[in-house]
């Protein structure tokens, strides 16, 4: 027989020293496991069962309150702990295999709103227009500030006009657009291609950006978009660029690259697009991973419904 504790805090020193889990995530599986101990304090064996482990979930949920997504997490680092057990012999079975965990509400996806998409477009026109071409002059400070609004303004496009994953963005290179047949090729998940259409005007704001770039003298490799000294773009520099034009502008909310492929996904639906076509622009692997954009849509529907209907509107 050994204790609990002594055994938690055995996890946790493999966790931390061999898994090397991230100190936050080593924090958030100590707490949720002193938490179980402290309701539960005994012998490892006695305790990890599944009537304890059942018990635990129903007093979380009923006596604290707690949400289906928070008892889901401590059920989960529970499970983990117990894997380890098994390991080491201690267990014969993992007791959170045999529970049925709380449902979850699904997370409708975070869109932005159309209006402030179009603004945002408005207001940036100058930046992607021809006429400032003439202000980019070689590597200079006014040249680079002028380069760089124009590449910003061009990247939030791009993921707002395709839909694209911002992985799948900064993997674009020049060859990857094809202005003739006016389509990007793309590599997805799993290393699968696929075509996404684009507009005449943002081919068009391409061939410009790469303008732009030529005129910049950093127009060294095969990389579409770049860094102002000419290097591949890299993950955390869209996701920042996204967050400060964007709010720039005025849009609201969580701002990120995929809440611009969230909003061009909704907005096919509502005008009318087919799952399966969305489903391929997205690079999704099932038509289940598209289908989460008809909530939304069925949300908008219900508040035109609460205000136009007119037994939605009386008492």
């Amino acid at each position: 027989m050994s204790s609990l504790q002594d055994s938690i805090a055995k996890y946790i020193r493999y966790i931390a020293g061999v898994r090397r889990y991230s100190p936050r995530t080593v924090e958030i599986y100590r707490d949720a496991l002193e938490r179980f101990a402290a309701y539960a304090p005994g012998e490892v064996e006695e305790v990890m069962t599944a009537n304890v482990v059942r018990g635990y979930e129903v007093w979380m949920m009923d006596e604290q309150g707690e949400s289906p997504r928070t008892v889901n997490l401590h059920l989960s680092v529970i499970s983990g702990f117990a894997r380890f057990l098994l390991k080491q012999g201690v267990l014969k079975a993992n007791p959170v295999k045999l529970l049925h965990r709380p449902k979850m509400a699904k997370r409708l996806p975070t869109v932005f709103r159309k209006e402030d998409m179009d603004r945002f477009l408005q207001e940036t026109a100058s930046d992607a227009g021809e006429d400032t071409l003439e202000l980019i002059t070689g590597s200079d400070k006014v040249s680079t500030e002028v380069w760089t609004r124009r590449r910003d303004r061009l990247i939030v496009r791009m993921l707002y006009d395709t839909g694209m994953r911002r992985a799948e963005l900064i993997s674009l290179d020049r060859s990857s657009v094809d202005h003739s047949r006016r389509t990007i090729r793309v590599k997805g998940k799993g290393g699968k291609m696929r075509e996404i259409p684009i507009t005449p005007s943002l081919s068009e704001e391409i061939l410009l950006y790469l303008n732009a770039t030529n005129r910049l003298g950093q127009a060294k490799g095969d990389a579409l978009l770049v860094t102002s000294r000419g290097s591949r773009l890299y993950p955390m520099a869209v996701e920042r660029i996204v967050k400060a034009l964007t709010g720039e502008a005025g849009v609201t909310g969580k701002r990120s690259p995929h809440v611009l492929r969230h909003t061009i996904a909704t907005e096919l639906l509502g005008e009318g697009a087919d799952l399966n076509s969305i489903k391929e622009l997205l690079g999704h692997s099932s038509l289940a991973a598209t289908q989460v954009y008809t909530h939304t849509s069925v949300e908008k529907l219900k508040g035109v419904y609460a205000k136009a209907h007119p037994r939605a509107k009386s008492k």
